[in-house]
């Protein structure tokens, strides 16, 4: 005889007709529940619970606000991240690694050029004015060498002349009987050392001039002509590299590595073009720079030591107001006790 099993009620699950699970009981619950709280205290900031025993699921669902009888639940899900963003440490790596296969890639064609082995790209007449550029330069370093010694035994001349200008006029002022001797003596190495002053300061006004021109503008030029090379020589790596490509065989593979290859070649081609135009006007420029200037300079040099050494005082005098240059009196430099204080 088949015997009809307790009931427990905890373990009742009302189940409407449809096979859902019936949950009026559990909406009003919560409409008691939310008589009950106090009223500061609302349904959307409770959690409530549900166990089911023929259920695999457990959670804590989240009640929504209360709205007409109803009960809205807000849904979470992961976080996307835009893909905007981008990771400063990818960045770097990736701006390493350009660096390094450029690197390779230009180190291996200076490598092929000095062994024979690769191609170079050779502007004639842009190489051989980059020559005389080099050769000009040296040139000019010796001579503003040579200038300086001459400045440096110049200046130690009139020194000693000065010395031995105010020994001559104090052995005037203390011999009687060769009071003139002295004294036409002491007159003639003051007046050598003045104009020996006028000399220096021409002599310092064209090394100043040339060393502008050696040290600043003329090196400003090479070192564009120095990154004219480096492009020459990235292109000539990009292009090498075409070149192999194009001999190989052509392939869903090569294809895209081809297309890659000839977008830098091209990027890299329009650089060394654009940096050949640079130099070339910086060479036209410097040249009529050059021109002008060591011409000044020059005149300026000839006038200064033909009229020294020709003991024409007013003729040294006059070349330098020619080419406004003020000596600098002993002492002009130092501050005032005004500014001292």
């Amino acid at each position: 005889m088949a015997q009809e099993s307790p009931k427990n009620s905890a373990a009742e699950i009302p189940v409407t007709s449809n096979g859902e699970v019936d949950d009026s009981h559990e909406h009003g619950y919560n409409r008691d529940l939310k008589h009950s709280l106090p009223s500061g205290l609302g349904l959307s900031e409770t959690q409530i619970t549900s166990h089911g025993f023929d259920s695999t699921k457990e959670g804590v669902n989240e009640a929504g606000a209360y709205q007409g009888g109803q009960r809205t639940q807000t849904k979470s899900g992961p976080v996307i991240l835009a893909d905007e963003i981008k990771n400063p440490a990818m960045e770097k790596l990736e701006l390493v690694r350009k660096w390094s296969l450029n690197t390779y890639k230009c180190t291996r064609q200076i490598i092929s050029e000095k062994l024979g082995r690769g191609s170079r790209t050779v502007d004639l007449e842009l190489e051989a004015q980059i020559d005389i550029l080099r050769d000009n330069k040296k040139k000019y370093e010796n001579i503003l060498k040579l200038a300086q010694t001459l400045s440096t035994q110049l200046f130690q001349m009139v020194h000693t002349q000065r010395q031995l200008g105010d020994a001559f006029a104090d052995l005037s002022l203390k011999s009687l009987e060769l009071h003139e001797e002295f004294g036409y003596n002491a007159d003639t190495q003051k007046l050598l050392a003045k104009n020996g002053e006028t000399l220096l300061g021409a002599i310092n006004f064209f090394i100043a001039s040339v060393n502008t021109l050696v040290n600043k503008t003329i090196e400003d030029t090479l070192m564009t002509v120095k990154q004219y090379e480096s492009a020459r020589i990235e292109y000539d790596a990009y292009r090498t590299d075409l070149e192999e490509l194009n001999l190989g065989p052509r392939d869903a593979n090569t294809l895209p590595k081809i297309e890659q290859s000839q977008h830098l070649f091209q990027a890299h081609k329009e650089k060394y073009d654009k940096m050949r135009n640079d130099v070339s006007i910086k060479l036209k420029f410097l040249e009529e720079n050059k021109v002008k200037v060591l011409h000044n300079q020059l005149v300026l040099f000839h006038n200064a030591i033909a009229a020294y050494f020709a003991g024409n005082q007013k003729q040294l005098e006059q070349t330098l107001k020619q080419f406004h240059i003020k000596l600098k009196t002993p002492g002009a430099d130092a501050p005032s006790w005004l500014e001292e204080q």
